[in-house]
């Protein structure tokens, strides 16, 4: 049979993003049922499947921020054509543990040995996987395809003639091609005026300045034993960091009894730690899969998003989704709560049926919801057992301490209770709260998509308030680290600046300082600073060449989006039309052939940087769990439709 006109596309990215599209493309020309000639160039500095972010040689310190049973590349839907190759990670897992890859390196071998279901790989191991995975799908690509990678850059994409476009690449070949997916993940980030004020000042001084970054990227060899090191955000880059400059310079955590002891090696730093909350993300619950199973939710519903459309609303976040997800996080308190803690609750069945008719959205009441809890709450819960939702974001608010080492004890005692509620899973009430929030994070990707909230609410509730708050409870650490961290701070290796922290260099001392409003004492000075913060995700403000040239052509653009007050403000992504997601110039005009995934989406997607999540059996499945996974098959049947 005759193949069909050939096709040409550039994907521009090959991390697992970029790795997606490559699989879609090969799993739609199989399907297609008769030859298709097409050409995929894949454009990336870094290896294909890894990427940047996932390189297998990198510490294997650096660990997942989910479990095994959670990721995968190659989508799990008979609605959409078949992997011509590729399994799940855990499939992988399994696969290697019983015949493993020749390829496999010692360090990857004995990782694997010991990795189960429910625990968390390194980075590393992540990396092998998508490179195996794409190895696979490589040895199975269907006859008239033709794959090449350019491990090299891209700096620019224009238009040429007859709807084509011409890619630039930093090695000096400008290819030609039908289509161009830019599936670009981290990019690098220009720092904001605070960041840049202190990068020239530790050059002035002779200080160390560490700039946001891939922990992977740093060199942490810098860092001098023995010193302080001021490091800046708690959330999950802070652990990378902590792991590398005390297990990575050869200390040990001992279990000693019941707890955690840490053994140093005397290389590492005194680190002192600050973020705005004081203390870091809390630890995941031991669930047995993603989302806690005695969990469902009651409110914030499919049927209840349902009713909203069908009555022609476009829901507020604050006014119309917040509250009913806040309902299903306090039934999930108390349900947890009487269910674990019989005593907590003298009469039980009569409580959780007044509860459940004060959570009743009753449409023309005028009385608040909140006061009908609280009043429920008043006659049969005692203070001690009552849940503070949004205190959980902030356990540390409200108090003061005479001394940064009552400050430390304090964060420990909360890192210890933190760890203790995690081993509970799903018997402890405030892990199921957070289980809650959880779940209707994951409804809510969905909802909000595409425009599907107000702007004013996106950019105030959504992007303003709720995506920190949700972070900083469902999107923690393994429970361990916790420990480790606790333990750190018992043997003197971290302690804490406290809340709010405000930073600032003494040009006289030649020293950077951290103090907090709420603990007494003088600042904590370093001569090393390090901000364990990924690099900020704004379009407006990346320091890439590429996307540079894109907007300065006008082939995309910053998405504007409207404040309460009737004022537009440039949002963090590009804005796209939909679907397939394809950029919006300058003009106003959608260029076709050219689409986009992944994290430049973040005006019109919340959520973009969590990776495609595999099926669970028995476990929910919510639709933007492989959203990504979607995305990139649209871009692929939109690409073999231009030739």
């Amino acid at each position: 049979m005759e193949l069909s006109q050939s096709t040409r596309a550039v994907i521009i990215g090959a991390g697992p993003r970029g790795s997606s599209v490559l699989e879609r493309l090969l799993a739609h020309t199989a399907a297609a049922g008769h030859p298709v000639r097409l050409r995929i160039d894949v454009v990336d500095p870094y290896p294909a499947g890894p990427g940047h972010v996932w390189q297998p040689g990198q510490s294997r310190l650096f660990l997942m921020n989910t479990q095994s049973f959670y990721p995968t590349l190659v989508p799990q839907d008979p609605s959409l054509p078949a992997p011509v190759a590729g399994t799940t990670f855990d499939q992988w897992r399994l696969r290697q543990q019983q015949d493993p890859l020749a390829a496999l390196t010692d360090d990857e071998r004995a990782e694997i040995a010991v990795l189960g279901s429910r625990d968390f790989p390194s980075r590393a191991l992540y990396g092998r996987y998508l490179r195996s995975t794409l190895a696979d799908l490589l040895a199975k690509a269907p006859a008239g395809v033709t794959i090449e990678f350019h491990e090299t850059s891209a700096l620019w994409v224009r238009p040429a003639a007859d709807g084509m476009f011409d890619v630039g690449l930093a090695a000096g070949e400008t290819i030609r091609a039908n289509s161009v997916v830019l599936a670009l993940g981290h990019i690098p980030s220009r720092l904001n005026p605070e960041q840049r004020d202190l990068q020239d000042s530790a050059a002035r001084l002779g200080l160390q300045y560490f700039p946001p970054a891939a922990p992977a990227d740093v060199d942490w060899s810098r860092v001098p034993a023995g010193e302080p090191v001021l490091v800046r955000g708690m959330g999950l880059n802070f652990f990378d960091t902590m792991g590398q400059l005390t297990e990575g310079r050869g200390g040990k955590f001992v279990a000693t009894g019941n707890r955690l002891e840490y053994d140093p090696s005397g290389q590492e730093p005194l680190i002192i730690a600050a973020s705005r909350r004081g203390t870091p993300y809390r630890a995941k619950a031991a669930l047995d899969g993603y989302y806690a199973t005695s969990v469902t939710l009651r409110y914030l519903t499919e049927a209840a998003l349902g009713r909203l459309a069908k009555a022609g609303i476009r829901p507020s976040f604050d006014h119309d989704l917040w509250p009913l997800l806040h309902r299903d996080a306090i039934w999930a308190y108390y349900a947890t709560l009487v269910r674990s803690q019989p005593g907590a609750v003298p009469d039980a069945p009569e409580f959780l049926a007044a509860l459940e008719e004060a959570l009743q959205p009753h449409a023309h009441s005028a009385v608040k919801w909140e006061d009908g809890v609280d009043s429920v709450l008043a006659v049969h819960v005692g203070p001690r057992h009552r849940l503070d939702l949004l205190g959980l974001a902030a356990p540390l608010a409200g108090r003061s301490f005479a001394s940064r080492a009552e400050h430390d004890a304090a964060v420990v005692e909360f890192l210890l209770d933190d760890a203790r509620r995690s081993a509970l899973g799903e018997d402890d009430p405030v892990k199921m709260a957070i289980g809650a929030l959880h779940h209707g994070r994951a409804l809510l990707k969905t909802a909000v998509a595409d425009g599907g909230i107000t702007d004013e609410s996106w950019v105030a509730g959504l992007r303003g308030w709720f995506e920190s708050f949700v972070e900083g409870l469902a999107s923690g650490p393994p429970a361990v680290r916790s420990e480790q961290l606790a333990a750190l701070a018992r043997a003197g290796v971290v302690s804490f600046v406290g809340p709010d922290p405000k930073f600032g260099v003494d040009r006289k001392a030649a020293e950077f300082t951290a103090s907090s409003p709420w603990v007494s004492g003088p600042p904590a000075t370093a001569r090393t600073m390090v901000e364990a913060l990924a690099p900020g995700n704004r379009v407006s403000a990346n320091d890439s060449p590429l996307l540079d040239q894109l907007l300065a052509d006008g082939l995309v653009r910053s998405k504007l989006m409207m404040t309460a007050e009737g004022a537009p403000v440039e949002s963090t992504g590009l804005d796209v039309e939909p679907h397939p997601y394809r950029p919006v110039g300058a003009n106003g005009t959608v260029t076709e052939g050219l689409f986009v995934l992944g994290l430049q989406l973040s005006s019109a997607q919340w959520g973009t940087a969590i990776a495609a999540e595999a099926l669970q059996p028995g476990g929910p499945a919510y639709a933007s769990g492989q959203r990504t996974l979607h995305d990139a098959d649209e871009i692929a049947a939109a690409i073999l439709r231009r030739a």
